[in-house]
């Protein structure tokens, strides 16, 4: 191309020249040269095309000679395989039942391999699974002599120039129901077709949620074709169970069981026609760590906390608080519930039962709280102790809930010490001085008085009678006693009133305080069995956690051996 482009640019060229007015003889010259460069030009051209072609043509022949030396034998079966396929698909139509006899049926051996249990959406109630199909039925259009094709046992065709049966999954939820990835299929000589394609199901699947998350499901695949009634096409089970050689673990659930089932329907809709179908179940147990940790360990903390409300002394403040934050920390916790706990109204799960115990528990706690405080802060001057709750709660119920005062005990030891020492004190005419002076009272009640400092002295007048006892011992050895003594006495009377209605103001605002704090342990008692109890009634309540350990048949299924393995990195290049 190029010569020929020098070659036209030269004529070009010359053709300019002429249009100069130049010589007739220079003109007949030049246009002779170009003539012979032309001519040059060509023949060169054309003879290095025939160099290159020559070249190509040996390096061809020496290829496809070197090629069929060295793989006569595999030429030779890749022609026979071409011969057998197109003896099989020639006139093969995939349309018609492979059957002799109309009146026969296909024989289906249908089965499972489960590879990957993907995932169980509770709140769709969708199981996903990823599979391979095994179907396996006689073809008595694709049987050939094996001595006719040089010995071809089996030969691979793919599923779409064959027939199929129209086996798909009834309880579709999402997606396709038939198989979609159409591998080969393995056709043996004898008319044996194997195909296994791989396919992804979502099954819809009842989800009960009941003993959520110590639950068992059994979600099922029934598989049946979709046309044709057992007069047609019929199935078997090629396996009595779901085959797990290549089985890769879920996460959270585990596969237990995973029967199979055949059956024979007769639908209301087509009368005497049976329609056979293969069911099979799965039973999964949920791994229970993940909401162990997240869901039932939390409302266990939650719940065991409303036990400390009732350990605080009741004149605490921070006693209504702790009842009211571990509230808010449970509805707080609520709030974060429905994102795990899959939504029904069937049925309430059990971790929805315990953290409802659990919230009737706070709130009870929190009543509780408030009436403890109220019967803690009660006085003499608001209310009157009734003479049960002095019985009940004074007597009876401290030794039942293990409490005792014991600083009333020793106030009582050191009164009546006190009266002792009191009467040692005093001299045995002290009395006398005092109803000789004082006959001409009006009410005549110094006696008494008198009598009654002594028979209701308290602990808290100790101090006060030590200090006027020697005034006291002045003032009766005199006869008759003066008027300062008497006064004396009058002034010590009202004191001991006074005293005497403050101590009986305190005794009772301690008995009330002693009542709230018996009500407090009854009441942590009681939390401290209903937690117990009632944790261990609901949680342990799940079936699952009683099922003996030989309950589900164990398989043990042989899985694929590597044979050997080859690990490529940077510094290593195989050589092809």
């Amino acid at each position: 191309m190029r010569q020929e482009h020098r070659r036209r640019h030269f004529q070009h060229h010359l053709q300019h020249h002429d249009g100069l007015n130049m010589c007739a003889c220079c003109s007949t010259n030049t246009r002779e040269n170009t003539e012979t460069v032309s001519a040059n030009v060509g023949n060169h051209t054309r003879g290095m095309a025939e160099i290159v072609s020559k070249i190509w043509l040996l390096k061809y022949l020496w290829f496809h000679l070197v090629f069929t030396i060295t793989l006569l034998p595999g030429s030779l079966a890749s022609e026979a395989a071409e011969r057998l396929y197109s003896h099989l698909t020639q006139n093969y139509d995939e349309l018609i039942r492979p059957v002799l006899n109309e009146s026969e049926p296909v024989m289906i051996k249908f089965g499972l391999s489960i590879s990957q249990l993907i995932d169980i959406d509770e709140r769709n109630q969708i199981m996903t699974t990823s599979m391979w199909v095994k179907h396996e039925w006689k073809d008595h259009s694709l049987a050939w002599n094996k001595d006719d094709y040089d010995g071809i046992g089996s030969i691979h065709i793919p599923a779409s120039e064959i027939w199929r049966p129209d086996i798909l999954l009834y309880n579709n939820a999402d997606g396709f129901f038939d198989v979609q990835f159409l591998v080969n299929a393995v056709v043996s000589s004898d008319g044996k077709v194997i195909w296994v394609p791989p396919a992804i199901y979502k099954s819809s699947c009842k989800i009960n949620i009941e003993y959520f998350p110590f639950d068992e499901q059994k979600c099922t695949m029934k598989f049946g074709p979709w046309t044709h009634d057992t007069a047609k096409v019929d199935m078997l089970m090629s396996d009595k169970i779901v085959d797990q050689e290549d089985y890769w673990e879920n996460g959270e659930w585990q596969i237990m069981e995973s029967p199979a089932k055949l059956s024979r329907v007769d639908y209301p809709c087509c009368p005497n026609e049976f329609y056979v179908d293969i069911t099979f179940e799965f039973i999964l147990h949920r791994k229970p760590l993940f909401y162990v940790v997240t869901l039932v360990v939390p409302c266990l903390l939650i719940s065991f906390l409303t036990i400390l409300v009732f350990y605080l002394p009741s004149d605490n403040q921070e006693k209504i608080t702790l009842s009211i934050s571990i509230l808010l920390a449970l509805i707080v916790f609520l709030l974060l519930i429905p994102s795990i706990i899959p939504p029904t109204s069937t049925t309430l799960p059990l971790i929805g039962r315990y953290m409802l115990f659990t919230m009737v528990l706070v709130t009870s706690s929190i009543t509780l709280t408030v009436v403890v405080i109220n019967v803690h802060f009660r006085s003499p001057r608001t209310h009157t102790m009734p003479n049960w709750v002095k019985t009940v709660f004074l007597q009876y119920l401290p030794t039942v809930v293990c409490l005792r005062r014991p600083d009333v005990i020793e106030d009582m030891k050191k009164y009546k010490e006190l009266k002792k020492v009191a009467k040692g004190h005093l001299p045995k005419n002290y009395f006398k001085g005092l109803n000789g002076h004082r006959q001409l009272d009006k009410r005549g009640t110094t006696k008494a008085t008198s009598r009654y400092i002594l028979n209701t002295i308290t602990p808290s007048l100790l101090e006060e009678i030590e200090h006027r006892d020697k005034e006291l011992v002045g003032c009766s050895n005199a006869s008759p006693i003066n008027t300062e003594c008497a006064d004396l006495v009058d002034s010590v009377e009202i004191i001991v009133n006074h005293l005497k209605s403050e101590d009986e103001n305190a005794k009772a605002v301690e008995e009330w305080k002693f009542v709230a704090m018996v009500i407090d342990r009854i009441f942590l008692w009681m939390f401290s069995i209903l937690c117990l109890f009632g944790t261990l009634g609901l949680i342990l309540n799940a079936p699952m956690l009683w099922e003996a350990s030989n309950m589900h048949p164990v398989v043990n299924y042989t899985k694929p051996e590597v044979l050997s393995t080859i690990k490529y990195n940077q510094s290593y290049r195989p050589d092809f």
